[in-house]
């Protein structure tokens, strides 16, 4: 398109105005320095990432929360939402419960693990430019609901695609672990040449890379192709690794002998979240909208999202009492009886502690079966995906991917 033709330039320009002599060197060294010159290096890096931020929105760093944790897996997810990428978008939507699967099985050190996720879109006209075509869809959320909610409200529009400028963006907007040990990993997909836009993708990726966050690239096409356009040499950068993918594969996935059984279970599971706060019932729609949306798409991908309610990664601390209670973010004594629903409002604080420990005991079981069965599932689809080793899809790079790079980090999978 025209528009990234004269983008790069007149910015350019815009910082020649500024007359820095440093900015010349930092746009075109930054990423690529010489070995053995680190320090020199992550000053470049750093310098030129705050030249940016003078100049976008989304390239200052946010001040916020950023935890500590070991135990913490971060993955932000940056999708190109330009015209060609609807058949991304459906993958994304349709793996989403098999990622969470897989990482429910990962522990650190014999405990369980916490994961959070984030969504960029990038690349659609609908978007502003001055953010150079970028949207942050959710930040980093537990609330897998949420993200499903969000993943389902893409839309894909024709666009430009500026990959250096989202990698940037989410870097410094996001509250990224400040632990060492921790997993943090970016995976970008899309299909446009990976160095377009103002933002240089070596700046971006090397960033990254001081930072201990690794920057994995998925190219929709043809192998070579992606290579030819820089998608590996930005997973090289970025210190991940490079994958392509046939985005317009349409995944129904495996049908297995336990996804009926999973579905029933899921209806059971249902039944015992108890919505309290001014936004309960509203998450409790969306738990509902959730898992419509899952069976829209298949038997299959339904059944992958009632196994994830087996497993500790589902999360409702923020709406289900029962949930709330167990994380001790609130008490039986001290919530308002406005908050909870009008059937329970009448019952005095015995009475809802007794009700609560029924849920809660309730749903510890159905979790137990729900486990038991999804292992039994995992098995069976890993067993038939041997037997017929297909393309390489979004949900088969990611899960590859975090094998190998959780491993580095000391996870491990049962």
């Amino acid at each position: 398109m025209n528009m990234k033709k004269r983008f790069f330039p007149l910015t350019v320009a815009a910082f020649a105005a500024i007359g820095s002599s440093l900015l010349p060197a930092t746009f075109l060294n930054a990423g690529s320095s010489p070995p053995g010159n680190t320090g020199q290096e992550e000053s470049l890096t750093q310098k030129a990432m705050e030249e940016y931020g003078r100049h976008y929105a989304n390239l200052k760093p946010v001040e916020q929360h950023r935890p500590y944790d070991e135990k913490l897996v971060q993955i932000a997810l940056l999708l190109d939402t330009s015209n060609s990428m609807d058949g991304l978008i459906n993958q994304a939507k349709s793996q989403l419960w098999r990622i969470v699967n897989e990482l429910s099985r990962a522990h650190k050190r014999g405990n369980d693990i916490r994961l959070e996720v984030a969504l960029y879109e990038y690349g659609n006209d609908r978007l502003a430019m001055t953010a150079g075509y970028i949207r942050q869809v959710t930040p980093f959320t537990e609330d897998l609901d949420w993200l499903s909610e969000a993943l389902f409200s893409l839309q894909t529009n024709g666009g430009s695609e500026y990959c250096g400028h989202v990698i940037g963006s989410s870097l410094n907007q996001l509250g990224w672990n400040r632990s060492g040990d921790g997993l943090k990993m970016i995976f970008i997909a899309g299909n446009e040449p990976f160095n377009q836009g103002s933002v240089n993708y070596e700046v971006s990726c090397r960033w990254a890379v001081e930072r201990e966050i690794v920057v994995n690239t998925i190219y929709c096409g043809p192998y070579q192709r992606g290579i030819d356009i820089l998608w590996q040499q930005g997973a090289n950068k970025g210190g991940g690794s490079y994958f392509a993918i046939d985005s317009d594969k349409v995944l129904k996935g495996i049908v297995t002998p336990y996804d009926d059984d999973l579905l029933k279970l899921n209806s059971a599971i249902n039944s015992t979240y108890i919505p309290y706060g001014s936004k309960g019932e509203q998450n409790l729609s969306r738990q509902a909208e959730q898992d419509m949306n899952a069976s829209k798409l298949s038997p299959s991908i339904s059944a992958a999202r009632a196994a994830s309610k087996g497993s500790k990664l589902y999360k409702a601390s923020d709406w289900d009492l029962v949930d709330a209670l167990e994380e001790k973010k609130i008490s039986i004594e001290n919530i308002s009886r406005d908050a909870l629903p009008k059937e329970l409002q009448e019952m005095g604080p015995e009475n809802l502690g007794q009700f609560v420990q029924q849920k809660k005991e309730e749903r510890e079981e159905i979790r137990q079966k729900i486990a038991a069965l999804s292992r039994k599932r995992d098995d069976y689809i890993q067993k038939k995906e041997r037997e017929s080793a297909g393309e390489q899809t979004l949900g088969s790079a990611i899960l590859k991917t975090l094998h190998t790079q959780a491993e580095a980090k000391n996870f491990r999978f049962e």
